[in-house]
């Protein structure tokens, strides 16, 4: 039969895995980095996962497939599977990282570049005060871990909003963002997010916020890969 069923663009996804557990029949999963519908029986068409995909990648279609089996989908449920990387997203893969076998002394340790706190982008008031004429550093919370050299070469004369894109209120962000960029003069923005598919959800946000406030300022995207080096 003929009927409304999901369609995923797999040039736009991305794999952040976001639009798994928004589908609460169990109908997409996240295979080889990509989201796929697993069977049209699970799909009931009604697209409650298209709000949850920041690449825009899941729209509904109408085609030939098979009816919505309520049954399918209990069953699909109650069959327990392992993660292949924890709850879909590739960016919750397990991995051990081996650090550098040389350590810095004490003494060679170059002093902190920050300069404002909070730095939480969700405890940041629009009318901070440091806001004002701001180089803003949006970064991933990931990052500093993962970059050990992150205050010398990206914090200088910036100020810092750290957040995370798959674990936090995107829309919030999006909304806290543009206020920010809104009713302060900001000088410029750079986004420092990690490799990891789910993260590029923080460029996507800051994108989202830059159009909305209508403001044209200097705009950079860097990407930080899971070992340290700059991607």
């Amino acid at each position: 039969m003929k009927r409304n069923i999901v369609k995923i663009d797999e040039e736009k996804c991305n794999g952040c895995g976001l639009c798994v557990p928004a589908c609460a029949e169990g109908a997409i999963q996240i295979i080889n980095g990509k989201a796929k519908l697993i069977a049209d029986n699970l799909c009931d068409g009604l697209g409650a996962c298209l709000g949850d995909c920041p690449q825009d990648a899941i729209t509904i279609e109408q085609r030939e497939a098979d009816t919505f089996d309520e049954q399918a989908v209990a069953a699909s449920q109650a069959v327990v599977k392992a993660p292949v990387h924890g709850g879909g997203c590739p960016s919750a893969q397990a991995m051990k990282l081996a650090p550098p076998k040389t350590v810095v002394a004490q003494a060679d340790i170059s002093p902190s570049q920050l300069g404002n706190w909070p730095v939480q982008l969700k405890l940041v008031p629009p009318s901070a005060p440091f806001l004002a004429e701001a180089d803003l550093l949006l970064a991933a919370d990931c990052v500093p871990f993962a970059y050990p050299d992150f205050h010398q070469k990206f914090l200088v004369g910036k100020t810092l909003l750290i957040g995370c894109p798959k674990l936090d209120d995107v829309e919030a962000y999006v909304e806290k963002l543009t206020a920010i960029l809104v009713q302060n003069n900001i000088k410029g923005l750079t986004v420092l997010h990690m490799e990891v598919p789910c993260c590029n959800g923080l460029l996507s946000l800051a994108r989202q916020a830059l159009a909305a406030s209508g403001k044209d300022i200097t705009f950079e995207s860097v990407i930080i890969g899971i070992k340290g080096d700059v991607k």
